[in-house]
């Protein structure tokens, strides 16, 4: 007869969490260093990550009665993109983990489905909490904690069979489950393709990220301008960055995820730049509704796609940046100069003196003035164009 603790591994796997562990409801033993961490000031402007320390000492924080901490993987691993899209200036790269729907909600409806499930099977009243990525939890730790993979270099939860495309979930129980805590197999080893190809050296050591130099991070969690000095080795990343995933040997074991919520949707799968840049706010509403995407709102989300036509360097774009130096959002402004800059010409120059003239928000000016200044610069970007 199967125990609880195996009849909740079982039925997590049906519901589509491939990677499930156990373990005890603890104090959290990674604390310090990541006390230290934020303390460094490697979480950037994500000031909630230091408010929130006090609950991630312990899980018991969250919930008093919890007894056991289930740990799940689910994993979001779909295709490769073809290397004529992937390598393609002139379209924009979307971290896989937002090609698909919103994995919060998908992944909290399997968790309260197991939640139902656990109450059933222990017959008692139980305490329970979900949490998707969201909660005050260090869920890496509880992952490796509970043998479902090691932290590597990059940070990432790796798993030795499958990789890292996973999203980690936890769910807090008010009973002491049995805990079978396998033997962690694999490692980085020496290899440190993840460090060598950061393009922005996000990675400054082994397991330790600066967030402030993170691709992720500038396009998504950073609410400002992205700083100039990065821009350039942005690519043509518009939202997020795959790159520490995308070299890391382990991942070449991925198998796709059977979950469709995760498959692309129309238009996420390396779309043109130039696509995109015109979206109104109601536009930019309809086609990321339930899409990870929302969270760069429209003025942080096309600030992205201006940096990538930036670094594109086609004049093509100049008629769209034209319209982007007239948005209504400074921050949209801002960036629409900086690419005219990085594009130079005669007319982008032009469009830029025009635009100084009636431009009243000092960072926007500043930003022409800088743009103006490029424009003057010889560009063997500019040659090709022409």
């Amino acid at each position: 007869m199967l125990t609880l603790t195996q009849r909740i591994q079982a039925h997590a796997h049906e519901l589509g969490f491939e990677l499930v562990g156990i373990i005890p409801a603890a104090r959290s033993e990674t604390i310090a260093r990541y006390r230290q961490w934020v303390k460094n000031g490697y979480a950037g402007e994500m000031h909630y990550l230091e408010k929130h320390l006090p609950l991630k000492t312990d899980v018991r924080q969250l919930l008093a009665e919890a007894k056991s901490v289930i740990s799940l993987a689910m994993n979001y691993y779909t295709v490769d993109p073809p290397k004529a899209l992937a390598e393609d200036p002139e379209r924009g790269q979307i971290s896989r983990y937002a090609w698909g729907d919103d994995y919060h909600e998908l992944i909290r409806k399997r968790l309260l489905a197991l939640v139902q499930f656990i109450k059933q099977a222990a017959e008692a009243e139980l305490k329970t909490r979900v949490c998707v990525d969201t909660a005050p939890v260090i869920e890496r730790e509880y992952a490796q904690k509970a043998g479902i993979g090691w932290i590597g270099k990059n940070t990432n939860l790796i798993h030795w069979q499958s990789g890292s495309w996973y999203f980690l979930s936890e769910i807090l129980v008010s009973v002491a489950l049995e805990s079978e805590t396998p033997t962690l197999r694999g490692s980085c080893g020496t290899c440190t393709r993840c460090i060598e190809e950061c393009p922005t050296d996000a990675i400054i050591e082994p397991n330790l990220l600066d967030s402030r130099l993170c691709i992720s991070y500038l396009t998504i969690e950073l609410k400002e301008s992205i700083p100039k000095q990065l821009r350039p080795k942005m690519g043509n990343l518009i939202f997020g960055c795959d790159i520490c995933q995308e070299v890391c040997p382990w991942n070449s074991k991925a198998v796709p995820t059977p979950e469709p919520g995760f498959h692309p949707r129309d238009g996420n799968l390396a779309p043109k730049l130039l696509s995109l840049i015109g979206m109104t706010q109601q536009e930019f509403s309809r086609r990321f509704k339930g899409s990870p995407i929302k969270r760069a709102k429209r003025r942080g989300f096309l600030r992205n796609v201006l940096v990538a036509i930036g670094n594109w360097g086609d004049r093509r774009a100049v008629p769209v940046l034209k319209s982007a130096l007239a948005d209504d959002e400074p921050l949209i402004r801002s960036h629409a100069a900086w690419a005219l800059g990085r594009i130079g010409g005669d007319i982008a120059r032009r469009i830029l003196q025009t635009r100084l003239t009636v431009e009243t928000q000092t960072k926007v000016i500043t930003e022409i003035q800088d743009a103006l200044l490029e424009t003057e610069r010889p560009s063997r970007r500019n040659e090709k164009n022409d």
